[in-house]
């Protein structure tokens, strides 16, 4: 039995993917170990799972002046040593490395004790985390053809895993549990795994006129519901979805949506016309504002800047998305881009064979 290491985390979009290859790794017998930060997202996902967990000391490293760069290098340096006795232990024949700063000083010890290393990058930019992690990495898969010219040599398209689950979602089911007409279309909005105070303030001041043609699945965030909506009707607010994420997808007829890599390239293997609102400059490095002018341009969704988002924005760009639909399908069904676990998982195998 082989085994392997996956590490990322931060946010679910670090970690989601790693989901995605576990069942066909599983089928192949490996014996799979995660190593993740203390307090991150990745622990509580992976925590819902049998795969052992291990935490490391993470800290994050930044472009910019903070009084935080001074400490935590040191809180890197103690990840690396803890990363380093973790695998020492555990032998793996793999690492794979879904990025986030929980990744690098894994991906570095694992450079050290000479084991292959398999990192992915989802945006069509590659963060700093993965820019340290790939000069540890025997590969850098990517997701987007816009991404090779940035990560040289290394370089192999693949694409995005999708979770097999997704596509077997009851989307009935989550329309008669919430009460739903079966009438009216329905519309999922989420910001994220830690949600969006813009779009949830711009949807929620919409509401009377929303709900008089749609229905709305809202996932708003961690501490974010509101309990003078909780018995609208035609209204579900939620703060995160676990396993009902694939029911809520398929129930939905139009999707809002950040740009983040994973969830829009989920959005273009369901088949789901979308509307992304992809964070500023103001709030992030750009990378799903790249993303989001990809889709755009292939016309796999249609976009509205965060900064142009207000009801009256929001409301016409749902109406718009809604009467053309039919179009954005139909350009989604050529795409030709299917699903890359088969892709991941044949790299996987290939250099776990080749461990130093």
């Amino acid at each position: 039995m082989r085994k392997i290491v996956m590490t990322g985390g931060g946010t679910a979009g670090h970690v989601n993917p790693n989901l995605a290859l576990m069942p066909k790794l599983e089928k192949l017998k490996y014996e799979i170990v995660y190593i993740g930060s203390k307090t991150g997202i990745e622990r509580e996902i992976i925590g819902k799972t049998a795969i052992p967990y291990h935490a490391i000391s993470s800290g994050k490293l930044r472009r910019y002046l903070d009084v935080k760069n001074f400490t935590d290098p040191f809180k890197v340096g103690a990840g690396f040593f803890q990363a380093l006795g973790i695998l020492r232990k555990e032998k793996p024949d793999i690492v794979f490395s879904k990025g986030g700063f929980v990744s690098v000083p894994v991906v570095a010890a694992a450079r050290v004790l000479k084991i292959p290393v398999l990192a992915h990058e989802s945006d069509l930019t590659p963060g700093l985390a993965n820019k340290i992690a790939a000069r540890f990495a025997d590969k850098l898969l990517v997701t987007f053809p816009e991404t090779l010219p940035h990560v040289g040599e290394k370089g192999i398209l693949v694409g995005s895993p999708i979770r097999e689950e997704l596509f077997t979602g009851d989307g009935e089911k989550a329309r008669t549990q919430a009460g739903f007409s079966a009438e009216k279309p329905v519309i999922l909005v989420m910001g994220g795994s830690i949600g969006s105070v813009k779009i949830n303030e711009a949807l929620r001041s919409l509401l009377p006129e929303l709900l008089e043609k749609y229905s709305v699945f809202h996932l708003c965030g961690k501490g974010n519901l509101q309990e003078e909506l909780g018995d609208l009707p035609g209204y579900v607010q939620m703060e995160y979805a676990g396993k009902e994420m694939r029911d809520l997808l398929q129930a939905a007829d139009l999707i809002v949506s950040r740009a983040g890599a994973n969830a829009i390239f989920e959005f273009l293997a369901l088949r789901k016309p979308n509307l992304l609102i992809p964070l500023s400059l103001a709030s992030s490095r750009g990378d799903q504002i790249l993303n989001a002018e990809s889709f755009e341009k292939k016309g796999y969704s249609k976009v509205l800047k965060e900064e142009l988002m207000t009801p009256q924005t929001l409301k016409a760009s749902l109406e718009d998305l809604y009467l053309h639909r039919a179009d954005y399908v139909r350009v989604m069904e050529k795409s030709g881009l299917d699903n890359a676990t088969d892709k991941i998982v044949e790299l996987i195998e290939r250099y776990a064979a080749q461990k130093r």
